[in-house]
Order: C-alpha cells, then structure tokens, then sequence
C-alpha cells in the first residue's frame, strides 16, 4: 500500500460520494469500476464502497424521511434480506475476471438506459408497474448486486423511474433504503469475511473525502443543472463499463 494507492483510492471514493450526494444514488457505479482499474483486491473495493455507502446514508437520509412509503420500504428491505446471500456466493465462486465483465456489461447496459430513459417514458404519464408485488423482484435484485458489488440502489432506481415517482419520493424512499440496505450489505461483507485490514485503513483515509463530497454535492445539487450534468456522468459511466469488459495484459 503507497502514498499514490491511497491517493487514488480516496478520490474513486470522493467522486462516487460526490454522485451519491448530488442525484441521491450511483456511489458505487462510479467508485466500483474506478477501484477495478487498480491494484486493489476486488473483496477490499466491495467491503470499502459497502462502509462508504453506509457512511453517506447517515448523512443524508435524516432530510427525506416524511416522503418515503413504508409499505414499499418494508418490502425492499424483506426481498432484499432474500438476495443478499445469494450475491455472496456470487462473489466468493465467481471469478474476479468474470464479475469485472460482467460489471462492465452492466454498467454499459445501465448507463445507455438512463441515457435513453426519458425518451422510452415521454409517452408515458401513468405508473407502469401498479402491481404491489413488483417490488419484491426489484428488492431481491437489490440485495444480490448489493452484496456483490454494492448496486443496491440500481435496481430501486429503475423501479422507482417505472412506478413514475416525484422527485421527494423517488430521493426519500432511495435514501431509506440505502440506510437500511446498507446495513444489511455491510453486515452480510462481515458475515462473509469480507472485510480485510486494507479496507478499514482505506476508509479511515477516505472518510474527510466523504464528508467533503457530501457538502459539495449538496452545494452543486443546488447550482448545477442536473439534467445535463446526468447525461455527461452517464457518457462517463459507459465509457468506464467499456473499459471493464477490454481484454487487459496479466501482469
């Protein structure tokens, strides 16, 4: 572990906080992907992200409490439960090389989603999941990419953007659950012998990162706007899958 590791390190974990505290979701498809690209074990990055995510949750959640809807959250919560083992087993039997392109792939397939979102939807001004059980599928999925590669939050995203929730619902229903998720994530990385000395040494360099990302991230949420900078942190996030899934040289 050197200066310059620990450098790069904290800013994957400063630029992915900065995502989570500007649009309410996406730390870990940014910091992830950017992790991947160095030489950190895959087990450190996901148990790293999972206390990262944790750390940003307490401070934003307390904010939209009175929007979020307890019957979807306790559902969630419940399925996700369900999933996290099984993204367990996903990570120790899977091989490194195969959860990297396939983080990829997803990242190129997420990425060109949101791009395309608002042009797939424009159409449509009603709900297009009425269903009280759909939720459960997209808790489930939650707790299984959360467990692997702390994508809990995606598929809650997706959800939320078909269920056509306002903007108040859709940050405190997501900022619940990342509370309550990345509990659950972060105990099952205990659970799961995740959790190595690197990581904590890492995130004790990387929490003035997250503290500072969290203020400019409210600060920019605030200034900038969104629409646009989402489209270019998408491009970004495409860009990143693309180069996940290019055959690199072992060393």
């Amino acid at each position: 572990m050197t200066i310059t590791l620990i450098v790069l390190v904290v800013a994957a974990v400063f630029v992915g906080a900065l995502m989570r505290a500007m649009f309410g979701f996406g730390e870990a498809i940014v910091s992830m992907p950017l992790l991947a690209l160095l030489p950190v074990p895959l087990q450190t990055s996901v148990s790293l992200i999972g206390l990262a995510g944790l750390t940003v949750a307490l401070l934003t959640v307390f904010s939209g409490w009175r929007h979020i809807e307890p019957p979807v959250l306790l559902r969630l919560a419940v399925s996700a439960i369900l999933g996290i083992p099984v993204g367990l087993v996903l990570l120790h039997y899977t091989p490194a090389i195969v959860i990297t392109s396939g983080l990829g792939i997803f990242l190129i397939a997420y990425g060109c989603y949101c791009l395309i979102k608002k042009t797939l939807f424009r159409t449509v001004e009603r709900p297009l999941l009425n269903g009280r059980g759909w939720v459960l599928p997209f808790g489930f999925a939650s707790g299984v990419l959360g467990s692997a590669y702390n994508f809990n939050g995606v598929p809650v995203v997706v959800y939320g953007t078909l269920r056509r929730w306002n903007p108040d619902r859709f940050r405190g229903t997501l900022q619940a659950h990342f509370l309550i998720s990345g509990v659950l994530v972060v105990a099952g990385h205990a659970l799961g012998g995740l959790w190595t000395n690197d990581a904590f040494i890492y995130y004790a360099y990387s929490l003035p990162a997250i503290a500072g990302a969290t203020v400019l991230g409210v600060f920019f949420n605030k200034r900038i706007p969104a629409e646009k900078f989402e489209r270019y942190l998408f491009i970004i996030i495409v860009v990143l899958g693309i180069l996940l899934v290019l055959p690199r040289s072992s060393n």
